[in-house]
């Protein structure tokens, strides 16, 4: 293994595992130690860095090899695409009457209703970003891109799983309730509870972040790999 795959590997373990031993096994004593904001401050600006040597480690590696499959094809992208807009329509649709806020009482969780993305699943944004770390994969499945998406995919996937059992502790029956009345994998079959709304905003989103891929990533994404 290169030295620079080396270290992508090593920024990718270190993101995932750091944000799950600050979230679950170190935050009550460092929030003890340094309060609820002084946490989030230490935990945003470990966070962000790490991230930062993802980014830079992932250029130092190049193209990262032969892909092992054409990723190029246009039904591949078109596939991508949709799975990016679904992403992105679980990923707002999250942000509304989230019952896994942190400050969200057990009061507020037992009144809860699935609807919107909430009817699809109980952690939209997690797979909201799991979506999106599989299209990448879809269309670029090289060893740089397979190590940093599988990576945020585990993150979001094992984390969501996580959520469910902390917040059951925190939670109890409220909790219980709630997982009752949703569900872990997404039910497709109830997309159209997202709302007009919401599937405009991810469209919109998605022509955003496709377009700045362009000189961000030096790759044409979405509909710009056809048009421009």
């Amino acid at each position: 293994m290169s030295p620079q795959l080396t270290s992508l590997v090593a920024a990718n373990i270190a993101f995932v595992g750091g944000h799950f031993v600050l979230s679950h096994p170190f935050r009550a004593g460092l929030v003890a130690s340094l309060g609820e904001r002084g946490f989030l401050a230490a935990y945003s600006v470990v966070q962000i860095a790490v991230f930062a040597w993802i980014v830079i480690a992932f250029r130092a590696v190049g193209a990262g090899g032969a892909p092992l499959w054409n990723g190029q094809s246009d039904t591949l992208w078109v596939i991508a695409s949709l799975m990016t807009i679904l992403a992105l329509a679980l990923l707002f649709g999250s942000l509304r009457s989230n019952p896994a806020l942190p400050a969200t009482t057990p009061e507020t969780v037992e009144i809860a209703k699935p609807y919107g993305a909430f009817a699809i699943t109980r952690h939209p944004m997690m797979w909201g970003i799991a979506i999106w770390a599989f299209a990448h994969i879809l269309v670029a499945p090289t060893v740089r891109t397979l190590i940093t998406a599988g990576s945020m995919a585990v993150l979001a996937l094992l984390g969501a799983h996580l959520q469910d059992r902390k917040k059951e502790v925190l939670l109890g029956q409220a909790w219980n309730g709630w997982e009752s009345r949703t569900t872990f994998s997404p039910r497709l079959r109830h997309l159209g509870a997202l709302g007009f709304t919401t599937w405009t905003m991810a469209a919109i989103a998605w022509l955003l972040a496709t377009w700045a891929h362009i000189p961000l990533a030096w790759v044409p994404a979405g509909i710009w790999r056809w048009v421009g």
